[in-house]
């Protein structure tokens, strides 16, 4: 009897060693449209205070497929498993970088996750036009922000003289990745995690929950604008550290 108690002792001390040893440690964030990887200067300094290796993709927004060589530039420098986290646009881009063997789950902060077939533009015109919205008609294959609609459209909860350095220092995205159509999805494999922004006047708040739940992930919402990681870093930070504690562990 004593030594069935004691195999049973070793048996889940095992498996509870296992399940602490299964946190990951390595997130990679990839940032949006008509922003850079300085916005992420908030909720790196959480996750690495709470021990996580933290890395900032500088994806150039010139197209689907520079941004996700990018993005693979970063994750082929990980050791060990990965969270890989994606605001807005970013999103599109680590539908696809998910495949990476490294990647073991995906966060998805106000962001595009499109199925098989479809295309950004497809999902957005599937919406009404938010008239806060400053996404601007392309100019020589770019889309810039709307100055007069940066601060009320995009950031709303920020400062005004954040926002207006935001603007200043803005990445236009190329045209051509609201028509690249995406395909070999890692939503289909891997677990998701999703933020809906419910101030967002960018993406429509009701297309983000339609992408989350349909996905199966576990999906939040985050009273804020489109930047709620910048707005609520902690709120944001929480969720990605529960994604790299349990996305082993599914």
């Amino acid at each position: 009897m004593n030594r069935i108690l004691f195999w049973l002792f070793l048996t889940i001390t095992s498996i509870l060693s296992s399940r602490t040893q299964a946190q990951v440690k390595n997130i990679v964030l990839v940032h949006g449209a008509f922003a850079d990887g300085s916005g992420y200067q908030k909720l790196y300094t959480i996750l690495k205070s709470h021990g996580y290796k933290v890395s900032i993709v500088g994806n150039p927004n010139t197209g689907v497929e520079d941004d996700l060589a990018a993005t693979k530039r970063v994750l082929d420098r990980q050791k060990g498993p990965v969270i890989l986290v994606g605001h807005s646009y970013g999103g599109a881009i680590i539908t696809l970088a998910g495949n990476s063997p490294n990647v073991v789950g995906l966060v998805y902060i106000a962001a595009f996750s499109p199925d098989e077939g479809e295309s950004l533009g497809q999902l957005l015109s599937s919406y009404p036009v938010d008239p806060k919205s400053g996404i601007l008609p392309p100019v020589d294959g770019y889309v810039w922000y709307d100055q007069a609609k940066f601060h009320s459209g995009f950031c709303a909860d920020l400062p005004n003289e954040e926002a207006e350095y935001m603007y200043a220092s803005q990445v236009p995205v190329a045209v051509s990745a609201f028509a690249h159509v995406f395909k070999n999805v890692a939503w289909k494999t891997k677990p998701t995690w999703h933020i809906v922004a419910t101030e967002d006047h960018s993406i429509p708040p009701d297309l983000e929950r339609f992408m989350g739940k349909r996905t199966g992930g576990t999906v939040s919402e985050i009273k804020g604008s489109h930047v709620i990681f910048i707005a609520q870093p902690k709120a944001v930070a929480a969720i990605i550290e529960t994604a790299a504690k349990h996305s082993l562990l599914k």
